[in-house]
């Protein structure tokens, strides 16, 4: 077994993990009390896990897949369980489970190593069906219309409808049937045209056989290796529509296991896929009823982006997350609602190492702790490790080669030193030139990022380090302070340099009134370009005083009227410039103000409603959205924003489906980054009736993290959203 070093007891939280126990097999170690730590989610009481499915997090080197792999091995030895691993990453053209399967008498099916027959008589007709929707879903969504939906399933009667290229020549030549044949050719034109990438296009060979042999359902586990594939490929969605369709409708209904799991290694390539995720999600909601578990292996939460995917996240009841990125721990905390004390611990965790949270309370660090020989099975980093040896052995030879090697003579060291000296001392001459202490550089690279992304075109990103460094400096400075007047000038650079000469005027015209000088650099008398040192300046020397007496001029009246006009210009100028330093001022109160996020709870029909509003980082756009736990039994949920609206309506759950938290946004363009920004909201709560008028509330959201009731004018308490 691998020994824990004992530098892992100093790891100490604040709460020390409760007494709990969880039955199944042995994981490895609490660092926190030294306890050992069993876990097999299906031997759980349901009222502390309503689900067995679990999610896997961390960066390269942490070891969540060899936890995930390990785990898996000894489920499958001590508990009979059975395993498909849909496996997206490897070595040496293999996939990273390959080793593990093998050894426990399993199968890896590589993809590009075969071809299915979607429409195979070994499949029911339903199934045939969602399997060739998947297919076209993956690659040509818009094409499965309710029309198309109609000519798919009148050519799947067709006889010449065994393979897939019949099937496109059925959708192509359709036969007379209820409706004309030429209305049947118009409906199956966009299906056919998706079919074909896989008959004739890049797909070719993946799905085009005439047979179809499909795995055994009795085998421990099955590796799906996708590892040779292009991670972009569409082929990644098509062939995970397959395995899934096989999953659902031929092994978890064939299958004699006690307990089943789906492994998605890599998920995000997965979970992202609009074909894809719709399947897993159903696995997810009736995973309960089919006695399976959905174990979810990959990197950061940052890979879902912010839409639907992320929800799924929402239904893992069992986390362990390996070493992360302080952003991103405290992005995973605040949606697995972990404490704080272990969010602070994630970025220092050690390989091997992890935090767990089991149900909704328990919370702690663990370490696995696994034998030579799964070392051996579970081994990712092969190529690393050859490396390192490599380096080893070469600095084992170098430090040979130095020892063998004949001395050198110390005297002859000290003359050369000697030497060096002598030549490095200043000659006469050079005296006068540069006698002046060199002043160190003091220029903020802020500063010079914002340009030089300007210079690079982009704009966007120029402007918005800028506003970042002003609201920094301003927060740290004061508003008035040099550091923080300094970003004008540095974003009129940015303007000037992205084709706003009016902007730029403004802003150096905004610094000049203000009397300050707080350039960031010093500008040649020949050269545009940032002068980082200057030497000290020879005084200028004084005009000659002329001792001869002025004439005296003639006295005139019109001096007096072009004065009285200049004093009124003046006064107007004045006025205008007090205007401008005063909206100058309040935009920089704004800037320093900006958080570019607002989210409050909302309680509309008795239901509870999160709602939120993120500014996008250009500025020209608010992203709002509303979540509702499912456990709430919302009815309707609608949002409205100028003619922006999305809703969703709930459907009575079956019988062992989990319920699914309801996610709505919109986009809302915007002119100003500082506008707020106004969403209606609607519920129908759980007596809510079809046809009535739905509870609304109307919110104003700001970007400085506030936000009111737009009928009461009532501030709104914010919170920590978990709508990332």
């Amino acid at each position: 077994m691998i020994r824990l070093p004992s530098s892992h007891a100093a790891i100490t939280a604040p709460l020390v993990a409760s007494s709990t126990r969880f039955p199944g097999i042995f994981v490895g170690r609490s660092l926190l009390d030294g306890r050992p730590f069993h876990l097999s989610p299906v031997l759980t009481d349901h009222r502390v896990l309503p689900s067995t499915n679990s999610l896997a997090l961390g960066g390269l080197g942490s070891g969540k897949s060899t936890t995930a792999k390990t785990r898996a091995r000894r489920e499958i030895l001590e508990h009979g369980h059975q395993y498909v691993v849909i496996d997206s990453f490897g070595e040496d053209d293999a996939g990273e489970w390959a080793p593990l399967v093998r050894s426990l008498g399993g199968q890896v099916i590589e993809a590009g190593m075969f071809t299915l027959n979607p429409v195979s008589g070994l499949f029911l007709r339903e199934v045939r069906e969602q399997l060739v929707r998947s297919l076209i879903a993956a690659v040509e969504p818009a094409a499965l219309t309710h029309q198309a939906t109609h000519a798919l399933q009148h050519a799947l009667n067709h006889p010449k409808a065994t393979s897939l290229n019949g099937l496109v020549d059925a959708l192509v030549l359709p036969e007379e049937g209820r409706w004309p044949v030429e209305k049947l050719t118009e409906w199956g034109e966009g299906a056919a045209i998706a079919l074909s990438r896989y008959t004739e296009g890049s797909l070719r060979g993946l799905f085009d056989g005439d047979t179809a042999s499909l795995p055994e359902t009795d085998l421990p586990i099955i590796s799906f290796d996708f590892s040779r594939l292009d991670r972009n490929s569409p082929a990644i969605p098509s062939l995970m529509a397959a395995v899934a369709c096989w999953a659902e409708h031929v092994w978890l209904r064939q299958s004699t296991a006690t307990h089943r799991h789906l492994v998605l290694e890599e998920a995000w390539q997965i979970l992202l896929s609009s074909a894809t995720s719709e399947l897993i999600q159903r696995l997810l909601k009736n995973s309960r009823k089919a006695g399976l578990s959905l174990d979810v292996v990959m990197h950061t939460l940052s890979d879902l982006g912010t839409g639907p995917a992320q929800d799924l996240a929402r239904l893992c009841e069992v986390a362990h997350i390996g070493r992360l990125g302080p952003e991103e721990a405290a992005l995973v905390g605040t949606l697995l609602s972990l404490p704080q004390w272990a969010i602070d611990k994630i970025p220092a965790l050690d390989p091997g190492q992890a935090v767990w949270k089991v149900g909704p309370d328990y919370v702690d660090i663990v370490q696995t702790v696994i034998s030579e020989e799964e070392a051996r099975l579970t081994d990712t980093s092969s190529r690393r490790r050859k490396a390192q040896q490599a380096l080893a052995v070469a600095v084992e030879q170098h430090t040979a080669t130095e020892a063998a090697a004949p001395a050198v003579d110390s005297d002859e060291d000290q003359e050369l030193a000697e030497d060096l000296l002598t030549k490095s001392e200043p000659s006469p001459c050079d005296e006068g030139e540069w006698d002046w202490e060199m002043p160190p550089n003091v220029i903020d690279s802020r500063h010079l990022a914002a340009i030089e992304a300007a210079r690079e075109g982009r704009c966007g990103e120029a402007a918005d380090l800028a506003a970042l460094g002003e609201r920094e400096d301003i927060t740290a400075h004061g508003i008035n302070s040099a550091e923080a007047l300094s970003w004008l000038s540095t974003r009129a650079t940015v303007a000037e340099l992205c084709g706003n000469l009016d902007q730029a005027v403004q802003l150096r015209a905004t610094v000049a009134r203000m009397g300050k000088d707080v350039e960031w650099f010093e500008q040649t008398d020949d050269s545009t370009s940032p002068q980082w040192h200057r030497g000290p300046q020879s005084a200028a020397p004084e005009p000659p005083i002329d001792d001869t007496p002025s004439e005296k001029s003639r006295r005139r009246t019109w001096p007096y009227v072009a004065a009285i006009a200049a004093l009124a210009l003046a006064g107007g100028i004045v006025w205008q410039n007090a205007e401008d330093d005063k909206q100058a001022q309040e935009r920089q109160e704004q800037a320093a103000a900006y958080k570019g996020v607002s989210a409050t709870d909302l309680v509309i029909d008795g239901v509870q409603t999160e709602a939120r509003a993120k500014w996008s980082k250009d500025g020209q756009s608010v992203i709002l959205s509303v979540w509702v736990n499912p456990e709430e039994n919302p009815k309707l949920v609608r949002i409205d924003s100028a003619d922006h609206t999305a809703q969703e309506k709930t459907a009575p759950l079956e019988p062992g489906e989990i319920p699914m938290p309801i996610r709505l946004e919109v986009k809302v363009p915007i002119k100003d980054r500082y506008e707020p920004v106004r969403m209606s909201v609607a519920v129908g709560g759980p007596k809510w009736e079809e046809g009535s008028r739905a509870p609304r509330r109307t919110i104003e959201f700001r970007p400085d993290r506030t936000a009111i009731d737009a009928e009461t004018g009532k501030p709104l308490k914010q919170r920590e959203a978990r709508l990332l």
